[in-house]
């Protein structure tokens, strides 16, 4: 654990959203002095019966409240479910009451990402909607300028709102290569952030 730790939350499905996750965090830590802490969500399930296993069996680690308090900055990472966040990091949320009444996110910078299987399939909306939760616990959000390029010429993914990617309907595309950008320039850009509000 680091004192300059930026969590990057996120759940995947097909494994998009991970690796959108993952290119925020090398932007992230191409920051002097900022570090990434990769974690996800475990799946949920309508069964009462279901569970997951205690650790994953691949990619980040589940993600415990203790990580809220201990982050400087936060990445929030979730496919698109109808226009919403998915129900995994929904459920996370919700169970966060104790890190509100404590602050333990006041004034720390987040922004938003997510993936989707269309480009018209509620993008900006999921992007908006994941905002909310941050913004009852005080969070500074953080998007991404125009000052970024790719985002007047992309073609696949790309929003002020957060960082967005492609997917198609199979879940798998490649993050194109203006996606990747984006992505780093947004971790670069929250790491600034926080380590500047971290000084104040």
């Amino acid at each position: 654990m680091s004192q300059s730790d930026i969590l990057v939350l996120y759940y995947s499905r097909y494994g998009a959203t991970r690796d959108l996750a993952r290119l925020i965090a090398e932007g992230i830590e191409s920051v002097p002095g900022a570090n990434a802490r990769l974690r996800t969500v475990p799946a949920i399930s309508a069964v009462c019966e279901a569970t997951e296993a205690a650790v994953p069996s691949d990619g980040a680690p589940y993600v415990e409240y203790a990580d809220l308090q201990e982050c400087i900055g936060l990445a929030l990472g979730s496919p698109t479910r109808f226009g919403n966040m998915a129900a995994p990091m929904k459920y996370f949320w919700d169970g966060s009451s104790s890190e509100w009444l404590n602050g333990a996110l006041i004034s720390k910078p987040a922004c938003v990402f997510t993936s989707t299987g269309s480009l018209h399939g509620g993008q900006e909306s999921t992007l908006l909607t994941m905002m909310i939760p941050l913004l009852h616990h005080g969070m500074v959000i953080v998007g991404l300028p125009y000052s970024e390029p790719d985002l007047m010429s992309t073609s696949t993914g790309g929003s002020p709102y957060g960082i967005t990617h492609l997917a198609h309907a199979h879940g798998r595309s490649p993050i194109s290569i203006e996606e990747q950008r984006l992505a780093k320039a947004q971790g670069k850009r929250l790491a600034q952030t926080a380590l500047k509000l971290l000084q104040k």
